[in-house]
This record gives C-alpha cells, structure tokens and sequence, in this order.
C-alpha cells in the first residue's frame, strides 16, 4: 500500500514536471513566435523602405557614382588576396606569361595541313566511333556555324554529330541551316524535336539518335580544337580510357578563340576535386556501355545536370583519363554559365542537389553541403563522423619550451574534440626546465612523454611515437605549430575515416598569414623533389580556380600536421627512417597512393607553423648537405613517379614556382 503511494506520487510529481516543462518551452515559443513576427514586420519595412529608395530619381543618377564605389572596394579587395606589393607584382607577372599563353593555346595550336593529313591518315588499334551530342535551343546563327564546323575540322573522321532541335518557332533558321549541313555531310544526323525538352531532355533526345561506341557533349555555342578526337583515340588506344576529358577555355562571345578570358589547366581525375566543384566540365567523352540502366542527363538536376552525370560515370569508369591540354573553347556570352552563375541560380542549387544524390550513391549519410567563399557552386563537404575514436597527437620535442607549451596549449584550448591524447616525444633536450615542463604534462591523463635518445631523426621518432600511440588515428604534429581551428580534428578525422583516403593534411600559415602549406606537388622547386604550392600567398586568396576554398586530392601533405589511420601508418612501414629529416612525409604519402589510397588537403583545418624554429633551415652549412642527400635519395627511389609528373598538378604549369604560374614557351 505504501509502495503504491509512493508510486502513485511520484508518478504525478513527473506529470508535475513535465507540465512546468511544457508550459516553460510553450511560453519560450510564443516569445520566439513574437520576436519573429516583429522581425519580419520591420524586414518588410525596410523591403519597402529600399524600394522606394531605388525608384527615386536620385538613386538612378547616382548609378555611375556607385559603380565607381562598388570597383574601388572590388579593386581593394582583390589587391588583399595577394598580400603584399610583392604578391601583386608576382601575380601581374603571371598575368603577363598567360597573356602569351593565350595564343600559344588558341588557333596557333591548330595542326597545319602536313600533321593535320598525318592524324587523319594514323591507324590506331581500335575502330572507335564518336557520338557528339549537341541539343540546340534557339541557337545563334553564327555559333551554329562554329560549332558545327569545329566537328567537321576534326582529323579523325570516325564521328557522328547528333542535333536535337528544341527551338521554338521564332528561330526556324536553325532548322535551315542544320539541314542544310546534315543534306551535304552524311555524318550529321539532325532531328526537330515537338517541343523543347530544355537541356536534359533536348540532349537524352540527342543520345537516342547516336549509334557511336563512344559519347561526347558538345554545347551549341562552343567550339572544338580540330585535333580533341584524335588526342581521345589516342588514349583509348594506349590506356584503355572509357572516360575522357580535357584542358579548356573561355573566350568572349562574339569574338574568336584567340580573345581567351580564362585558362583552365585540371589535375587527372581527382574524387573529392570533382565533389567540390564540376572541374571536369569539358570536353567529357566516354564509353557508350558506361551509360547501361542508367539516364544520361536527370531533368531534376537541370543547371548542374553534367556534374551529376560526371559524378555518376566516373564512379562506373574503369579508366578516367585527363589529356592535359586546351583542347575546348567554352564561349562566354550573355546568359550563359560561363559568364555568370547567376543567370542561371538554379544551377546552385541543382549542383548542391548532384553532389548529395552522388554522396548518398557512395553510402554516406548525415553530410553536409555549403557554398564557399570562392564561388557559390565551389562546396565545402563535412562528412559524419563515426563513432568516437581515439586520436593519438605525435609531438617530436627538443628544448624548444615555449614552441611546445604554446603548441599544447593551442590543443587543449581551442579542441572540440574531446577524445585525444597527447605523446611528445623527447629528444636530447638540455635543460631542466624542459624536464620539469615534461613532469607537469604527465600530471594530465591525456598527455604522455617518451625519450629517444639517439641523433635527431625526424622519422625515427615519429615512429616511436606511433608505436606508443593509444589511439585508433594519429595526428604528426610539429611543436612549431599552433592551432587556430576549432574542430580541426574533426574536420581531419572525417576524411581519414574514409576507406579510399590515406594522408589527410592542413592548411598552414606563417606568423605574418602568408600561407606555408596548402598541399605537396611533386617534382616543384629548385631540387626538383616536392613544394608546397601557393607558397606564400597571403592567407585571403582563393588560390588557383578557388583551390584554396575547397578540400582536394594532392600528392603529398607535409607531416607538420598529418592524420592518417595507424593500422594504415603501420602497414606502410611508417616513416622511412633513410630519410632523417626531410621529404619522409611526402615519401608516406606517395607510398599511401601507390597502394590505391588518395590524399586529401583541406582548408578547413588551419594552424600557424612557425618553421624551421626548431632546427634551423635547410638552405645552409650541414643542414644543406643533409638536404641534398635526402634529396639526392628521393630522386632515384620515386624517379619513374616523378618522370610522369604529379597528377594533380597539370604539366603546363611551371615547376619553378609554387603559384600556378604557366611554363613559358619551350
């Protein structure tokens, strides 16, 4: 009886409870609900308020003032991505190179009348038809015949052009002159659709007119290199490609190929490059089988409908090849993507909509998807994190006090994550003081303290620390570092728990916020070893085509700040101790993709790096002689890699310097 009560009473002290909870969230809600509705009260206000403002007569007067304005805060703005008068002369001189460039690239690279004969005349080993599909909707007279006589320019002749007219009645001239070019060249197959399908329907209609082995997409209004089918074949051929794709540019509206806009040179086939932003783009060509039970273009995804269908037959592909030359001139005109994103803000939201439905086809769940600060379709990707595993931080230390205590400290104040634990690892370290620093540390669960008593080598102590390591993943640390980022170890853990990812690293500032590491690109530099590219521009930039805004496959990462699993660092074999000092990082990584893992650096993990504090710089005395040894060692053990060039970094940029700078004339 007296237990019933007691039940009895504190069932009805919870129903108390929950009513005063209930009646403390519902009166929070009317607050919000008031707050709300006097916000958008004074928002329609101020919408009002403006629109009287832009009817006024003033406001349509003052139109030259304030474009003036709007270009002087847009000039000072730029002048700030590059830091200094040092970065703004480095950049106008990059200007310049690419300026002669442009003509290198356009019409001056066409084959003269002796090579073109010799590619229409070379066998290759595989009877490769091409489909180019090119939908056509109200197309401009004069880049209907470009483009049409851009495929008819091609040296290998294996191809068939397939137009699907939407155009509405106002345009019947495109009829005309489509017939008129299918009635004189039999490899032109032209069909007037019903009624314009828009982009997607008009080029799905497109494909069921091709019989090729092989598709290409063509945009009305562009125009192709006569020489792009024939560099294609050429690697069908010799490497089994069943996905192409090419260098391009853009180039004003109404005028040739030769006034290029921009330049677009692409890394090979990189998955997290191609989830951040369409960098494929042009001029994508591929294995008709690839397309099996699946549409072409997804209506849904009209405005981005390419970057789904790259993402969804790259993931099929067998062979993704990039030919790294320009081969595709994208015209820039009123309306199209290439001039502004904004004439088409759907495409924003239809690439969002592609990137996810990829993600989701790749068994991830729970992402997040958002526009940077480079372009609004360039996207920052925070994968879930699974789980909540053990992170082990590795910290080499000599002397050197402050550098670690500020190092330590920076961890554990600006740390979210909350599972980690510290190992520093001492190295012949002289005073006292440091000893008794090490004591307090130790005094801290999380953080532990190892000797090597040997000569400094950078590997060997690293590999000690891994081997004492608790933790599932592990973070090398260098005591020159600071961190700045709050969830850095979130924003690294969520790569490096990916089964295809091996090294996972940050982006480093110098302490006046020059950037020190934005990622490895083998072969760069004076040795001809490994760089860091966009060495030090100012930490405002975007970086080559927003590079600087969005996670991205690289060769290398330096091990200042690296995470990678440790079952993974283990059977690597660790850092390769031959290298004491130097390049051992990058030789990890290239190990790490050797055996079919990709690299990832991200933006979204920033830290200063005071280099070289520690141990001097590699420039002089023995430090130097050291280096060229090491150097001397990595050329021969990675020598065919680098022959081939790093496949992130496009061979028509200059390995003698970090900034994306174009070679100069050969």
């Amino acid at each position: 009886m007296e237990q019933r009560q007691q039940n009895q009473m504190s069932e009805e002290e919870a129903l108390r409870f929950y009513k005063a909870a209930y009646e403390r969230e519902r009166d929070k809600g009317s607050v919000l609900a008031g707050k709300l509705n006097e916000a958008e009260r004074k928002n329609g206000e101020l919408e009002a308020r403006l629109a009287r403002i832009k009817g006024s007569i003033f406001w349509r007067l003052s139109k030259p003032l304030r474009s003036f304005v709007h270009w002087v805060r847009r000039t000072k703005e730029r002048l700030g991505y590059y830091g200094s008068i040092k970065g703004v002369l480095r950049k106008l001189n990059a200007k310049s190179i690419e300026r002669k460039a442009r003509t290198r690239h356009g019409t001056a690279s066409f084959p003269d009348a002796q090579e073109a004969k010799r590619q229409s005349e070379e066998k290759f080993s595989k009877d490769i038809k091409f489909s180019i599909l090119m939908p056509l909707y109200n197309t401009p007279v004069k880049f209907l015949h470009q483009a049409i006589g851009s495929v008819q320019a091609q040296t290998y002749g294996r191809w068939e052009l397939c137009l699907a007219d939407g155009s509405d009645g106002e345009h019947s001239e495109v009829e005309q002159i489509c017939r008129e070019y299918a009635s004189g060249d039999s490899r032109i197959v032209y069909r007037k659709l019903p009624k314009n399908e828009g982009i997607s329907g008009n080029t799905n209609a497109c494909l069921g007119m091709a019989s090729g082995d092989y598709i290409a997409l063509f945009d009305h209004d562009d125009v192709l290199h006569p020489s792009v089918l024939y560099e294609y074949m050429k690697v069908i051929c010799d490497k089994g490609a069943d996905y192409i794709y090419c260098d391009e540019a853009t180039f004003k509206g109404n005028k040739t190929i030769d006034d290029m806009i921009t330049l677009h040179f692409k890394p090979d086939f990189a998955p997290d490059n191609l989830r951040a932003n369409n960098y494929i783009c042009h001029f994508s060509a591929f294995d008709k089988n690839l397309l099996t039970g699946m549409q072409l273009f997804r209506p849904q995804f009209d405005g981005s409908q390419d970057h789904d269908m790259i993402l969804r037959l790259t993931g099929r592909a067998r062979c993704v090849v990039h030919v790294p030359k320009l081969l595709y001139y994208w015209r820039s005109h009123a309306g199209s993507v290439a001039a502004d994103i904004s004439a088409k803000s759907y495409a924003i939201e239809a690439a969002k909509g592609a990137v996810a439905s990829h993600l989701k086809e790749q068994g991830f769940e729970n992402f997040e998807i958002s526009s940077t600060k480079a372009f609004e379709t360039i996207f920052q990707i925070k994968y879930e994190i699974q789980g909540n595993p053990m992170v082990s931080i590795i910290i080499p230390n000599k002397d050197h006090i402050e550098d670690l205590r500020r190092c330590i400290t920076s961890i554990e104040e600006k740390s979210t994550y909350d599972n980690y634990e510290i190992i520093v690892v001492e190295n012949n370290s002289g005073s006292d003081e440091i000893f008794d620093y090490y004591k307090t540390l130790q005094e801290t669960p999380n953080i532990r303290v190892f000797q090597y008593h040997g000569e400094f080598n950078y590997s060997k102590i690293n590999n000690l620390g891994v081997s004492e390591a608790r933790g599932e993943y592990i973070i090398l640390l260098n005591n020159d570092t600071q961190v700045i980022t709050l969830d850095w170890i979130e924003e690294l853990l969520m790569y490096a728990q990916r089964q295809d990812v091996g090294a996972v690293g940050a982006k480093l500032y110098y302490e006046d916020r020059t950037i020190q590491h934005a990622g490895v690109v083998l072969g760069l530099g004076q040795h001809r070893t490994a760089g860091h590219s966009h060495y030090r521009v100012s930490s405002n930039n975007l970086g080559y085509m927003g590079r600087l805004c969005y996670a991205q496959n690289v060769m290398a990462v330096t091990g200042a700040c690296l995470m990678m699993r440790k079952s993974l660092f283990t059977r690597l074999g660790g850092l390769d101790e031959d290298f004491a000092v130097s390049l051992n990082d990058v030789d990890l990584c290239i190990r790490a993709w050797k055996a079919g893992y990709v690299n990832v650096f991200t933006p979204f993990v920033e830290l200063y790096h005071f280099e070289s504090i520690s141990r001097g710089t590699d420039s002089t005395g023995a430090n130097a002689e050291r280096y060229n040894r090491e150097s001397a060692a990595f050329r021969e053990k990675w020598k065919e890699v680098l022959e081939k060039g790093d496949p992130y970094y496009n061979p028509n940029f200059s390995l003698d310097r970090s900034d994306f700078a174009l070679r100069t004339a050969r």
